[in-house]
């Protein structure tokens, strides 16, 4: 078998792998999210279905798929059926740069936990994580409803706000680093993580992910003060759903991102050499699920803010903020006085 037939078979399953992982992932994300709620409010959660609930997200999608799907009279009908899909591909597609461990060796055969390394890899999850904007608009302007309109251009006004702060607080682990590579970015962080020496740029991207990803206390976008869900007002069913499961998976992929530029990736200080090199998917799994509790630990935790005070935040706090951290960083690092682990 020639070198590019494995190359070709490595690539489809490792892709294989990544998305059957943010799919079961997405569904045990909502299981997660409503046992871990129900703990911290004094409640039970789901228990009926399956053993401690855990086949609760199964039979919610036999719901969903089952249900009737309605379209507007006035829709535009390709536009609204692919508005859902442009929301869901990129938090699929997002993880292809992002290592999930080091290399190993299976059945004779030489290979990495990751499937693409690319020297512009912070670049392409900058560039991808922009594109589920157009679903968001898409999918309220082509309900042909007023609210699902409104909905859509505030939720793309929030997107586009919180991603300026972002993409500045990610210039300090890729200076730290002196490399857009992710796998440069957790090899930088072999012997402490950029979380201690970038604190301020790890909490401004903390935040303006929970933006992204409309999650507690930044989710104006789907449920507002009025009953109208927002961009996704006029869907139902399975395209509803991939709303919900884009979502989900966002949560997922931006923690496992958060985690190789701030917290050492599939890295613990040598411990993700133990199990032949798989010890490292385990080391990131666990960090995932944390940075998961936590978002959900925010949403029963903080209300929600007034859209006005969450752009306000946006534009008046985080932004002036990570432009003076990324600043700071760059001066401290020509002078040496923070080490750049180029």
């Amino acid at each position: 078998m020639s070198d590019f037939v494995i190359f070709l078979i490595d690539a489809a399953v490792k892709a294989v792998l990544i998305i059957v992982g943010l799919v079961l992932g997405f569904a045990y994300t909502t299981w997660l999210e409503r046992r871990f709620i129900a703990r911290l409010q004094s409640r039970v959660g789901p228990n009926r279905a399956g053993p401690a609930g855990l086949l609760q997200p199964w039979a919610d999608a036999l719901k969903l798929f089952f249900k009737e799907d309605i379209m507007p009279t006035d829709a535009d009908r390709i536009i609204y059926t692919l508005a859902p899909a442009v929301t869901s591909v990129p938090a699929l597609i997002v993880l292809g740069v992002v290592p999930f461990g080091g290399q190993i060796s299976l059945f004779g055969y030489q290979t990495t936990l990751g499937l693409a390394d690319i020297n512009v890899g912070v670049l392409y999850i900058v560039a991808v994580t922009s594109i589920a904007v157009y679903g968001v608009v898409l999918a309220g302007w082509a309900s042909s409803n007023k609210y699902a309109m409104m909905g859509g251009l505030r939720a793309t006004a929030q997107m586009i706000s919180y991603e300026l702060a972002m993409g500045l607080a990610i210039l300090a682990p890729v200076m730290m680093a002196a490399s857009m590579s992710m796998s440069d970015i957790i090899d930088a962080q072999q012997n402490i993580w950029f979380v201690f020496l970038q604190p301020i740029a790890a909490v401004i991207f903390y935040i303006t992910i929970l933006a992204e990803t409309n999650r507690s206390p930044f989710d104006l976008p789907e449920a507002e003060q009025e009953l109208v869900a927002g961009y996704h007002t006029e869907y139902s069913g399975m395209k509803f759903a991939s709303f919900f499961m884009a979502e989900y998976m966002k949560m997922i992929a931006v923690s496992a991102i958060f985690s190789a530029l701030f917290l050492g990736g599939y890295r613990f200080f040598g411990l993700e050499n133990l199990l032949g090199g798989w010890m490292g998917p385990i080391i990131l799994f666990v960090k995932i699920v944390a940075s998961l509790a936590f978002m959900v630990w925010i949403r029963a935790t903080l209300p929600r803010f007034r859209y006005d005070k969450l752009m306000a935040f946006g534009w008046k706090v985080l932004l002036p903020l990570s432009l003076a951290n990324a600043v700071v960083t760059a001066v401290l690092i020509v002078l040496d006085i923070i080490p750049s682990f180029a």
